[in-house]
């Protein structure tokens, strides 16, 4: 070959090569913008939590399953009041029994069909965990919306601590609420560490289900999403009883964070201590949540504690619980702990109330029972 053709061969290789290069850069480019675009509709005014943040978990997407309105029909009884559980947000609820026989909670609202939608579906059933519940599909047609979500059998925490009937008192003793906020706490810290992360926004005690092993699983999570605008305040009771989850910033500025949700954990941790609800109090002009924020002192906040718990508690355990609760709902958001912080705290405090109040041989250490709460302090 002629040394003029040699070097015009070599030239025309290295345009090539440069040019293959140029166009990975720009692919490369490309996917570095859709994530940021991914996390500014995700993310958290926190610069700490972003999309590929160190020990974030990568949410590999999928298409969600697409249910036939007439499957669905025929689960639910055409949707008949037989099947209806309740109302929520997103708004009504019905039992159903797909033709596989399977168990489903089915969530219905008038709506006109949106990609939108079916992209937070696909989104938020890429989710999962034992401590979840599983967005399962979606449907749109006949101007419905609807949501499909594995049906979970024993109902939310707040029917079995002071729902109609108060069911199923027996299994709510303090170990098991220890286990049940510890689950919940698990289903919290999970969608916190997702990358795209994922913020609650709605965490409450009717929001956290037990399943037939009292397994807690925490529900609607990312449900806001599909409600656009929230509003903190209203005349319905309803908003009023979610109302006392919220953390002050959200009230006063709309600004969600984990620490938003870490407050309404606290919440929720109160009412398993206390049994009741929060917006109720031992002074009527004041919330159970603020009455506890005004009283730092344990001796005080004890005499809140759930007359149903008896003796079968420590009082080492316990008073550790209603520490975490207080900082959980600190009015500054700043002083809260992260939900990783949360999940460990209360694995230690279990581990040691099982430890200390599970038999009661020779070797087992004298523990001092909840009943001493009670008693006036020397």
């Amino acid at each position: 070959m002629s040394r003029p053709l040699a070097a015009l061969v070599g030239g025309a290789a290295g345009a090539v090569a440069l040019v293959g290069i140029i166009l990975v850069l720009v692919w490369f480019c490309l996917l570095h913008k859709r994530g940021i675009s991914r996390a500014s509709e995700t993310g958290s005014s926190d610069p700490s939590f972003q999309v590929g943040k160190p020990g974030g978990i990568e949410l590999p997407f999928r298409e969600a399953r697409r249910f036939d309105w007439e499957e669905l029909s025929l689960a639910t009884k055409n949707f008949s009041d037989q099947s209806l559980i309740g109302v929520g947000k997103f708004g009504e609820v019905y039992k159903g029994l797909l033709t596989d026989g399977m168990l489903v909670a089915v969530k219905k609202r008038p709506g006109a069909p949106s990609q939108e939608f079916v992209e937070e579906v696909r989104y938020l059933s890429s989710i999962h965990h034992r401590n979840i519940v599983t967005l399962l599909g979606y449907s749109q047609e006949n101007y419905q919306q609807i949501l499909v979500y594995e049906y979970i059998p024993n109902g939310s925490v707040s029917s079995h601590l002071y729902g109609a009937g108060h069911g199923s008192r027996e299994k709510l003793e303090f170990k098991h609420r220890l286990s049940i906020a510890l689950g919940a706490a698990k289903g919290l810290a999970h969608i916190h560490s997702l990358s795209p992360r994922l913020l609650h926004k709605d965490f409450k005690t009717s929001n956290v289900l037990v399943d037939e092993n009292f397994i807690a699983k925490v529900a609607d999570a990312g449900i806001r999403s599909f409600l656009g605008r929230v509003d903190v305040a209203g005349p319905s009771s309803q908003v009023e009883a979610d109302e006392i989850f919220l953390a002050p910033e959200v009230k006063e500025f709309r600004q969600f964070s984990e620490k938003s949700d870490v407050y309404s954990f606290g919440v929720f941790l109160l009412e398993l201590v206390s049994g009741q609800e929060a917006r109720e109090s031992p002074e009527s002009n004041q919330t159970l949540v603020e009455w506890v924020q005004s009283y730092h002192d344990f001796n005080t906040i004890s005499t809140i504690i759930d007359q149903r718990l008896g003796d079968r508690f420590t009082m080492e355990g316990m008073k550790e619980l209603v520490l975490l609760i207080i900082r959980c709902i600190d009015t500054s958001s700043e002083l809260r702990p992260a939900m990783s912080y949360v999940v460990s705290e209360l694995d230690r405090i279990l581990e040691k109330e099982m430890s200390l109040t599970t038999g009661m041989g020779e070797e087992t250490p004298i523990v001092t029972l909840g009943s001493q709460l009670f008693r006036a302090s020397k």
